[in-house]
């Protein structure tokens, strides 16, 4: 996964940008192919916002959060990814048991399709 983080009307420091890259990278748990994401962070006034654009199995990616702290706008970011990650993985994921159907038969000769 490429992550791509920039700032808007602030400085992206080092610290700020290990901690992004971290909390990002548990995203990586779910096994689906992440192409590169662009996290977008800035402040307007008292409020922190962040936001991340990408592509996950050639489907668009994006959400949007704000807070008063940017560590918890990072934390808070990183969870509504996450759902949509968990929410793409189930619908990948088959949950009806296996070894329960039962065999077809033929209506018009009650005899079971080979």
């Amino acid at each position: 996964m490429e992550l791509r983080i920039t700032g808007r009307h602030m400085d992206i420091t080092p610290a700020l940008r290990e901690y992004v890259e971290n909390r990002f990278g548990r995203l990586d748990r779910y096994g689906l192919k992440v192409g590169s994401l662009q996290v977008v962070l800035g402040v307007e006034k008292l409020q922190h916002l962040a936001e991340v654009i990408g592509t996950v199995n050639g489907k668009a990616l994006q959400a949007k959060t704000s807070t008063r702290e940017m560590y918890a706008t990072i934390d808070a970011l990183v969870d509504r990814v996450d759902a949509q990650l968990r929410k793409w993985k189930g619908r990948l994921v088959s949950h009806k048991p296996v070894g329960t159907r039962k065999p077809r038969t033929n209506l018009m000769t009650n005899e079971k399709d080979v």
